[in-house]
Order: structure tokens, then C-alpha cells, then sequence
């Protein structure tokens, strides 16, 4: 009932929504473009409908048809693609787990996420319209994640993603991390090994939580266990932060041991233990950095991990760990990957497509199909091009940033101070890369 109740009042926008959501009345056929659907080959001089938030047509120029009153706008010149999925952000201003525990499984990023700070406007600006939002990962699990539409919302609610498989209805994972970000002193662990443990000791507690509540379904709930439990389910996707070789394979041997679905992250040895990665099943969110990161687990980075991961046939995308880099330059992760062996096909993938994959969200976003949400952005040239801009972000069919508009073209072009209060929020509370 409470489920019910909560699907009616966010149908009917009582939590948030922006109005502008419901206000696409005439289907709007772009015509003229390069349309990369992703998954399909590109289509020179496109058509390209959206009407009510959702993908209506997409092909070529004369053969769609294009709905009688709908807006035509000349796209001639541009590429239309579908928007950006940012699989690890840190936009939002949020922070997670505090230093009483290694592990805050009960602790949700949602409930910190400031849907005002500038951080959302620059990363619409770089074209991501779906970001996958942590709690930082200074802690063996410092908390579940929330899977945002980048919408321009008065709260949260108007950016969480429905997901009625959880107990807070609402889609997201759970950050977990090991290498050398959550060693410090007691309760923290002091070493690799002592991480592991402790990992292994909480997932055997949720198995016999969950064997509990089996056997009872009026056991009193808890809350530090049922995340956990919905990860042992397959309800939610554990997102692992590692970077070492060695701290890779011992994530897959956790994943073996309980069975729950992860997504490795940053995997700044992928290169090393490509083959083993794909053997496992396993997908990579990887981050391409100018510098190894000011740390030594990522002294090994290498371009070439995307190359390598696209070759032994594992699922890999990109993410932009933002603060750590700007969303704004989340289309230069995949061009340094392109420069070391990747095929421009998979590195456009691993930003759109393969990201949702990873989400559980590629029925609804990553590529350009009919009946698909209207999450799409407009190019002025080449995706990989350092001279192309994102003129046009648009989500749920609704344009969300645009070039030409001289209140958000600083969000695109500003310095540091655009939200640099966000950025320091984010370490000094404990959050880490």
C-alpha cells in the first residue's frame, strides 16, 4: 500500500518534479543530424522523434515519419547521441559512512544529496543525464548508492530512478571498496587481509539474516542486514571500489564465495588480469587520469586498460569519479582509451550503453531505440574531438542545459569556484576516490 501510494504521489509530481517534465505536449522530430543510436551502425542525415519523455522514431531522413503538428528543428551539422551514464559520481555535495564502523550498509547517499548544488548543472553540461551517486570510499562499505536522472528538480524525489524490487522503492547499489583506502586504526582494518574478513563476516551475517527471515517473515527488521540481503538477491549491484591487481582477483573470489553481481571499479590494473576479469563475468567502470591519482595502488595505470578489457571480451564503461575529474571531460576518458587500441564503437558504448548495463537500466537509457526515455545530447563535432562542445543535454525529453543560453554556459566554461564548496564538502567529511 505504502509502495502504491508513493508510485501515485511521485506520478503526480507532489515530490518534486519539475513541471517541465510533462510539458513536452508536441512530439519535436530533429532532422538533419548524424545519429549515433549506439546500438545500431550510425545513421547519416537522421531523423530523430521524441514526444512525452520517451523516443518516438529514429532513422534515416524520409523514411521516418514524422507526426503531423510535430516541432521540426534543423539538426544539420550536429550529432545527436544518447546522454552520458556516469556509473561513479560524487556530484551532489553527499557524503556516507562516518568512523565509528568500517561498514555502514544502512547508510543511504539519498539522504545527503543537496538537488541544488552546482555540481548538477556542470555535469549536464559535459552530457551526462544518468549518474550513479556514492558515499565516499574511505570504508570497507560505506553505504548504498542512488541511480539519479539529472533532471532539474526541487528534491530529491525528482531525481531518484523507481525501483519497487527495493525496500525504499528506489533504484541504487552499495559501495564497497578494499586496497588502501580503508586501512587506518581500529575499528578500521590494518591490513588487505583483516578487509577481506571483515567482508566475508558481514555477507555471512546477511545470510543468516536472510534464512531468518525466511523461515519468519515477522522478524524484526534490520536495517544494517537488508541491503546486504537485496545484494545476495540480485536486487542490488555491489560497486567495487579496487585498483591493485591482487585486490581485483580478491574481489572475484568474494563474489564466487556469496555469488552477489558487482561491477569493479576505477580496476586501474585491469591490463594485468583483463583475461581473468572476463573469465569471472565480471563488468569494469574504469577512470582514465592524466596522473596515477597521488596514490601508489595506481601506479600501474595505463590507457590500454580499455583496450584490453574490450579484447578479452569483458563488459567495461567509464566513469568520471567526480570531484576526482570533471564531468565535463567525461567524453575524454574514452578518446585517451581510443589513443591506446580501443575501438571508438566499444569506447562510445562504455559511455552510454555498457553504463546502463551496469545500472540495470539499459531498457530505459544508453542508446537511441523507440520507446526508450528521451535522454539524448546534441555534439558540435566528433565525440572525440577536443574542439566539439555539448550544445544541448536533454532528458525525459526535456532540455535540460543548452550553449546558447548565457545563464548556463558558465556551468560549461566556469572555473573551480563553481563548485568548489561541493568538492571540499566531499573530502573533508572522509569521502575518497
Amino acid at each position: 500500500m505504502l509502495r502504491t501510494a508513493l508510485t501515485l504521489a511521485l506520478a503526480l509530481g507532489l515530490f518534486g518534479y519539475s513541471s517541465a517534465l510533462f510539458a513536452q505536449e508536441r512530439p519535436i522530430a530533429f532532422e538533419g543530424a548524424t545519429i549515433y543510436p549506439i546500438s545500431s551502425e550510425p545513421i547519416e542525415n537522421g531523423t530523430f522523434v521524441v514526444h512525452e519523455g520517451k523516443i518516438l522514431a529514429v532513422g534515416t531522413t524520409g523514411e521516418v515519419s514524422i507526426p503531423s503538428g510535430a516541432e521540426r528543428r534543423d539538426a544539420s551539422g550536429f550529432i545527436i547521441m544518447p546522454g552520458l551514464v556516469d556509473t561513479h559520481s560524487h556530484i551532489g555535495g553527499g557524503d556516507g559512512g562516518d568512523r565509528t564502523s568500517p561498514l555502514h550498509p544502512d547508510v543511504r547517499i539519498s539522504d545527503a544529496i543537496d538537488v541544488r548544488s552546482d555540481t548538477f548543472k556542470k555535469a549536464r553540461t559535459g552530457g551526462v543525464t544518468v549518474a550513479n551517486v556514492m558515499p565516499g570510499s574511505g570504508h570497507l562499505l560505506s553505504g548504498q548508492t542512488a541511480y539519479l536522472k539529472l533532471r532539474d528538480a526541487n528534491t530529491i524525489y525528482g531525481m531518484l530512478i523507481e525501483d519497487e524490487n527495493l525496500h525504499d522503492g528506489f533504484a541504487g547499489g552499495i559501495k564497497m571498496a578494499n586496497g588502501t583506502n580503508p586501512l587506518r586504526q581500529a575499528p578500521f582494518p590494518g591490513t588487505r587481509a583483516r578487509s577481506a574478513a571483515l567482508q566475508r563476516e558481514l555477507f555471512i551475517q546477511a545470510q543468516e539474516y536472510q534464512q531468518r527471515m525466511a523461515d519468519d517473515p515477522g522478524t524484526t527488521r534490520n536495517l544494517r542486514l537488508e541491503s546486504v540481503v537485496e545484494a545476495l538477491e540480485g536486487k542490488r549491484i555491489i560497486h567495487f571500489h579496487t585498483h591493485r591487481h591482487d585486490d581485483i582477483m580478491t574481489v572475484i573470489r568474494l563474489q564466487r564465495e556469496f555469488g552477489f553481481r558487482v561491477v569493479l571499479h576505477h580496476v586501474t590494473d585491469a591490463w594485468l588480469v583483463a583475461d581473468e576479469i572476463a573469465e569471472a563475468g565480471i563488468p569494469s567502470s574504469i577512470i582514465v587520469l592524466d596522473t596515477p591519482g597521488g596514490k601508489l595502488e595506481a601506479i600501474n595505470l595505463l590507457y590500454k586498460s580499455g583496450h584490453y578489457l574490450e579484447e578479452a571480451g569483458a563488459d567495461v564503461a567509464f566513469h568520471t569519479d567526480d570531484g576526482v575529474t570533471d564531468s565535463r571531460l567525461f567524453f575524454r576518458m574514452a578518446a585517451f582509451a581510443v589513443r591506446d587500441g580501443m575501438s571508438r564503437e566499444k569506447a562510445l558504448e562504455a559511455l552510454t550503453l555498457a553504463g546502463a548495463r551496469m545500472l540495470d537500466l539499459e531498457d530505459r537509457v544508453g542508446s537511441l531505440e523507440p520507446g526508450k526515455d528521451a535522454d539524448f545530447i546534441l555534439l558540435t563535432g566528433d565525440p572525440f574531438s577536443v574542439y566539439t562542445h555539448v550544445q544541448q543535454t536533454w532528458i525525459d525529453g526535456v532540455k535540460v542545459f543548452d550553449r546558447d543560453n548565457p545563464d548556463q554556459l558558465p556551468y560549461a566554461t566556469g572555473g573551480h569556484e563553481i563548485y568548489r564548496g561541493d568538492f571540499f564538502d566531499h573530502y573533508s567529511t572522509g569521502g575518497a576516490q
